[in-house]
């Protein structure tokens, strides 16, 4: 990746520290606010709208970043924890430029992919988080129910299987809006980790045509001394 070595180079003291911890608590708060006090249009007017933004309310441009991560208190201190927790560890391994680089790039795709159809959302992006983190930390378990170990690239390949199925869910009944926010963060993932990605399969098929290989030299080794 040497163009991100090179933009790390000439930019890389400019960065938000603690960029994940500023998104949950904001949407946290908006959260509360919205779950306080139903009857006002909070979400509504962070909400990502091509139209009102064409209008003058030019904030929702960002504002649709803060939406709440779900309706369930429960599973919004949850979803808010693990971002959280993610989005440190990725800031501390990978430093706060690449992280705020990867980041942000995501959300100035799903921008301009939604001033070109109309609908734009992080959550897709915010999932694409944890490919990231799997790609850099493959071995880190997660207690799955919180009971069940279970290694992050195999969380990460149920992930990925289920934003691929997303994706043509969405292709197939006609809903390109949400299929292209999908593509995004499939191609922000790859933008970043594409390399490192290629590497591990390229490897993986040597080591199994290796394997294969020694495996019939041994066999061929066998056959041979059962002939003398």
């Amino acid at each position: 990746m040497k163009w991100l070595n090179k933009l790390e180079r000439k930019f890389g003291n400019i960065y938000i520290s603690n960029l994940m911890l500023y998104i949950v608590v904001g949407t946290l708060i908006v959260y509360i606010f919205a779950y306080l006090f139903p009857d006002l249009p909070i979400l509504y007017y962070l909400g990502f709208d091509r139209d009102a933004i064409f209008s003058g309310q030019v904030w929702r441009v960002l504002t649709f970043i803060l939406e709440p991560y779900s309706d369930s208190p429960v599973f919004m201190i949850l979803s808010c924890y693990f971002y959280w927790m993610i989005g440190s560890e990725l800031e501390r391994a990978w430093g706060g430029f690449r992280f705020n680089l990867f980041y942000f790039v995501g959300v100035l795709g799903t921008i301009i992919g939604g001033l070109i159809t109309g609908f734009a959302s992080c959550h897709f992006l915010n999932l694409s988080l944890f490919l990231a983190y799997a790609a850099i930390f493959p071995d880190t378990r997660f207690m799955l129910f919180f009971i069940i170990p279970v290694k992050a690239k195999y969380i990460a390949y149920v992930d990925a299987a289920f934003l691929a199925i997303q994706f043509l869910l969405y292709i197939r009944i006609g809903l390109w809006p949400y299929s292209l926010v999908i593509l995004i963060a499939f191609v922000n993932f790859f933008l970043f980790f594409g390399s490192i990605f290629f590497r591990k399969v390229r490897d993986h098929f040597k080591y199994r045509k290796v394997r294969k290989n020694f495996r019939s030299q041994i066999q061929m080794s066998r056959r041979d001394d059962d002939d003398e």
